[in-house]
């Protein structure tokens, strides 16, 4: 049993659960369920509150500063490590690492900039129609301990973020990279490369027999040489081939060049698993969407509304925009991370839409150089979601989308792109029915 396998790993040594959010407390209730007496210690920048007399705390503002008292750290996703040091005799890690080392099922990972939410759902749900006993956990929303006793016959199809990746020793059966952009660059002392570096982690471990499956438009060769891998290499392109033009054509939730990319993707991970095209086709016929990603949720006065607040970065906002055609108001804007936007400033200058709606921090920034570029929309800067949904519910032309594609990230109002995206609906259905 590999739970069992991993108990006897970590049953003698000193262990931190390193942040408590949802990773952090599935870590806490695993190892509760087969050490109830070992001794735990819990760090967290935040109070913790736990009624178990064999959990110690060390939380608040210094709370990376004692990494070096422990044996094994179970890092949060989340949790930057910039300028934070500690002795090799510490082993830092995390779920996806240790599923990866002790699991007994064969592990379909997918990582990217975007798209790997979409690929993972789809490879996931082409596995399930070619009658195989899958699994679908991760990044997506589920710890992996939870599914760490699958059988040898069953598939776990993982999500993986750069977060997840950046401290994995060991790299899946079949690993798909779908694209690398700049994202999350306040999480890498190295920036792009420390970014683009933890993702590879996804084939770096490769054996002979495994497959990697990645973007042959975008192409890897700045940053790995795929010829010093020990795995096969299958390449996906932007122009697909005839099988996925035909699949691209079965469901109006799978528009857009980005999705037929994710189709190719999640085909060829399926085919390398034995599953045919019947059950692929199939399961494109099904696919219901992802929520929060070229989500439509309603036609209100005429006008179709979208979110699309997943996309933090500008090359998913200029595809939904593309995809979804005859876009009235766009909304933009969120944290800013340093992202350069320069391209994405003279794309959206030349854009076919009637209204530019800019939210603080990186909308407003991007709205003072759009001034200055000749941007065929009207330009509107607002200080709050709410006054932008008001100004998008007045001014979009009947007949045309409402989208909101931030282009950054939520954190700097939001929890996450989720809570965004829900606040955006429920601001859209207040103010069309109320």
């Amino acid at each position: 049993m590999s739970a069992q396998n991993l108990v006897d790993y970590i049953k003698d040594k000193k262990i931190l659960i390193l942040g408590f959010g949802r990773e952090g407390k599935s870590t806490y209730h695993f190892i509760r369920q087969y050490l109830p007496e070992k001794h735990l210690t819990i760090g967290d920048r935040n109070t913790v509150t736990l009624e178990d007399d064999n959990v110690s705390f060390d939380c608040g503002e210094a709370y990376l500063e004692h990494l070096g008292d422990y044996d094994l750290v179970f890092k949060s996703p989340g949790i930057a490590f910039l300028g934070v040091s500690y002795p090799e005799t510490t082993e830092i890690t995390c779920q996806t690492d240790l599923f990866l080392r002790f699991c007994d099922c064969t592990v379909v990972g997918v990582t990217g900039t975007k798209g790997k939410t979409t690929t993972s759902t789809l490879i996931f749900k082409m596995l399930k129609e070619a009658g195989f006993d899958a699994c679908l956990i991760g990044n997506i929303g589920v710890p992996v301990f939870e599914d760490i006793n699958k059988d040898a016959d069953s598939v776990a199809v993982i999500e993986m973020s750069s977060h997840q990746l950046e401290f994995t020793r060991t790299s899946p059966h079949i690993a798909v990279l779908t694209n690398v952009y700049e994202e999350h660059l306040d999480h890498y002392e190295n920036g792009m490369s420390g970014y683009v570096g933890a993702k590879l982690n996804i084939v770096r471990h490769q054996k002979q027999g495994d497959y990697f499956i990645y973007n042959g438009t975008q192409g890897i060769a700045d940053y790995l040489d795929e010829t010093t891998l020990k795995s096969t290499c299958i390449k996906v392109y932007a122009q697909p081939d005839e099988f996925v033009q035909e699949l691209t054509t079965l469901n109006n939730n799978l528009k857009g060049r980005h999705n037929a990319m994710d189709i190719g993707f999640a085909a060829a991970a399926a085919k390398c698993m034995g599953a045919d095209e019947v059950a692929i086709r199939r399961a494109i016929e099904k696919f219901e969407g992802i929520p929060n990603r070229m989500e439509y949720f309603g036609t209100f006065g005429g006008v179709d509304y979208y979110n699309d607040s997943i996309a933090t970065i500008p090359e998913a906002v200029l595809c939904a925009v593309e995809a979804i055609g005859n876009v009235g108001t766009l909304i933009i804007g969120g944290l800013d991370r340093g992202i350069d936007y320069s391209d994405f400033e003279d794309a959206l200058a030349k854009l076919d839409i009637d209204n530019l709606v800019c939210l603080p921090e990186t909308g407003h920034k991007i709205a003072d150089v759009l001034a200055g570029k000749g941007c065929k929309a009207h330009i509107q800067k607002v200080a709050d979601l709410p006054e932008g949904v008001r100004f998008a519910v007045d001014n979009t032309p009947k007949g045309k989308a409402c989208l909101l594609s931030p282009a950054a990230a939520s954190y700097n109002v939001y929890r996450d792109f989720e809570e965004k995206g829900s606040h955006y609906k429920q601001l859209v259905m207040n103010m069309t029915t109320g």
